[in-house]
Formats: structure tokens, C-alpha cells, sequence
């Protein structure tokens, strides 16, 4: 069930082809280093504004925002896992949450097209390989149980990620 999942390498704040992205947060949604500093510095100060009456979010949850000055509608904000040494089930587990969180919200809203960038990976230590994986599964799994037909964009920075996902959609 491939249909509608795409993967593309760029920047997912210059992302115009979907109506969400999906920006990997920290617990206070006050914004960060990374995909969300990026985000918080393309959308400008109204985003901040509007994240600090949100009083953060649990880790595997996610909430959305208005995009402001950034050319999608929406932000998805969702919390991963801090991978601490070994990667447990807990942690794959709470990855997991974090994509079907955002598509429980995105088709909430009515939202018909989302990016994700990667989630967990980079300074939160989730081996990018793995977090592909459950990140595939996961939007496969939603698609057949709900018969979803939301257009998923995995937009990642790196070409090392790219490829990843590019292998896993086939």
C-alpha cells in the first residue's frame, strides 16, 4: 500500500506541496535545535506565541499549530523518544506513537496531505535505519486499517536518509 507515500530530500520548512509538516519537537514546543529551530525560524514569533498556550507535550503525543508565515497550513508538533544508550521496545514504542499521533490528528482536522521529516533521529539518538522502519510501518499499518488516502511525504534533510526510505517504499 504504497499509494500516495512519497519520499523527497529538501528542506521541510520550503515544503509547498502538502497542507502539514510535521516539525520533531521537544516536551515544552518553545522550539529547539534542528527540524525544530528550523521551524520556529521560518514561521516566525506568532508560533511561539501560539506553541507556549499548548503547555507542551508528552513524549509519543503530538499537537498542531497554525504555520504562520511557513507556505503549509499546519504544524504538527510531535515529542520522540531520547534514545539513551540500548534502544529498548519502550522507545520504538513511543516512535511509533509519534507517526500515528500525527495521522490521528492530520485526519481529524481533514488534512489531506502531511510531511514528516525524522523523527527521533539526529541528537535524540533513534538509529536513523530503524526509525525509517517503524516510520514506514507505521503509515503503511494506518493506511490499510483506516483506508486512509492522506498523501504521506517523508522529507528528509539527509541523502543517507533519502536512500533509506527510498529502499523501504520499494
Amino acid at each position: 500500500m504504497n499509494c500516495c507515500i512519497q519520499t523527497v530530500q529538501g528542506d521541510i520548512t520550503k515544503d509547498d506541496d502538502v497542507e502539514a509538516i510535521v516539525n520533531a519537537a521537544n516536551n515544552s514546543l518553545l522550539g529547539g535545535g534542528g527540524v525544530d529551530g528550523a521551524t520556529h525560524r521560518a514561521a516566525g514569533p506568532e508560533l511561539l506565541a501560539e506553541c507556549r498556550t499548548l503547555h507542551g507535550c508528552d513524549t509519543g503525543e503530538a499537537k498542531i499549530t497554525k504555520a504562520y508565515k511557513l507556505p503549509c497550513k499546519y504544524v504538527i508538533h510531535t515529542v520522540g523518544p531520547i534514545v539513551q544508550g540500548k534502544l529498548t521496545q519502550k522507545d520504538q514504542d513511543l516512535l511509533r506513537s509519534c507517526y500515528q499521533s500525527c495521522l490521528d490528528l492530520a485526519e481529524e482536522k481533514g488534512i489531506e496531505s502531511i510531511a514528516f521529516c525524522c523523527i527521533s533521529t539526529g541528537v535524540f539518538c533513534f538509529p536513523n535505519a530503524r526509525a525509517a522502519e517503524i516510520a514506514v510501518e507505521t503509515v503503511k499499518e494506518h493506511k490499510a486499517q483506516t483506508g486512509s488516502d492522506i498523501k504521506v511525504v517523508f522529507n528528509v534533510f539527509k541523502e543517507e536518509d533519502e536512500g533509506i526510505y527510498r529502499r523501504l517504499l520499494g
